[in-house]
């Protein structure tokens, strides 16, 4: 892609910088994750990780890259026509369980310790036990 290409298709966000256009768009599709998290989490075994790929995501310290993978697993698994929909009984989440440790695989070293913190406080999950 040409530097004027990538010029145009950037967004200014919040912070006043400018990000490539789907990745603006996929966080604004992955906005509706919490609320599905929530929704569904006692049926899903990889909750945890979604959502704490949901918040290195959205920390401002993670990079673009790593932004866009993130926030594209997290839009799939909102978004409501996926390979596999999700009602189907065993079968549903599998696909975005795969979408998910595929990213987690690409970019898994930009989820910190603090954002799986964060998870477990969203999730009410206990806290791990430290081994002496």
């Amino acid at each position: 892609m040409s530097d004027a290409a990538e010029v145009i298709n950037t967004v200014l966000d919040a912070d006043g910088k400018y990000i490539p256009r789907s990745i603006e768009r996929d966080a604004r599709t992955a906005t509706g994750l919490v609320p599905k998290l929530l929704r569904v989490a006692g049926r899903i075994p990889f909750a945890d990780d979604l959502a704490a790929a949901y918040f290195a995501a959205i920390d401002p310290k993670t990079p673009l890259k790593a932004k866009a993978v993130l926030f594209a697993a997290a839009a799939y698994f909102v978004t409501p026509l996926d390979l596999l929909p999700d009602f189907i009984a065993g079968l549903g989440f599998t696909d975005d369980a795969t979408v998910l440790a595929t990213a987690i695989g690409v970019v898994g070293m930009h989820i910190k310790d603090h954002h799986r913190a964060a998870a477990r406080r969203l999730l009410r999950l206990p806290e791990p036990v430290k081994e002496d």
